[in-house]
């Protein structure tokens, strides 16, 4: 089974793929997508639904995980997010891939224990359960290995 995380944002999209094998978690490929700065929103999304689009096709994941949308103070940002996450549900869905969501809370305490978890404590989480040789860059990334490793374990996938 292949789990992809994206974490859709408008200017950096996070992604992690793992496959899992019974209880054996692998990280297959982890990074970001850049869009091009200064753009309008829409061009923004279609560069974002372009990256997904040829992720999706490239990996067939059987999962895709998103983090579930959460903001206190900027409207417009959560609002550019949220069709950021459309982008990201449309091809999911139109690739006939199950999607699960998650909060920063929830992960934070399936990996660390600690809901209450620093972003470098579940970096070293992550780096441990993986055996990298070094924390996982950029934040982004970073947090979705740890979002696609909460869809690993995930005991309704088997």
């Amino acid at each position: 089974m292949i789990i992809l995380w994206i974490d859709p944002w408008t200017t950096t999209t996070g992604f992690a793929l793992i496959k899992k094998e019974s209880w054996n978690f692998t990280l297959l490929d982890y990074g970001i997508f850049k869009t091009t700065p200064k753009i309008d929103l829409a061009i923004k999304l279609l560069e974002i639904w372009n990256d997904i689009k040829e992720i999706i096709s490239s990996f067939k994941p059987d999962v895709v995980v998103i983090e579930k949308l959460f903001f206190q103070t900027n409207l417009k940002t959560g609002i550019d997010v949220a069709q950021a996450r459309w982008v990201v549900m449309y091809e999911s869905i139109r690739a006939d891939t199950k999607i699960l969501e998650y909060t920063p809370l929830q992960v934070k305490k399936a990996i660390t224990w600690n809901g209450q978890a620093n972003k470098l404590q579940l970096q070293n989480a992550i780096k441990m359960i993986f055996k990298l040789d070094e924390i996982p860059k950029p934040d982004d990334a970073a947090d979705a290995i740890g979002l696609a490793y909460m869809g690993a374990l995930n005991n309704r996938l088997t």
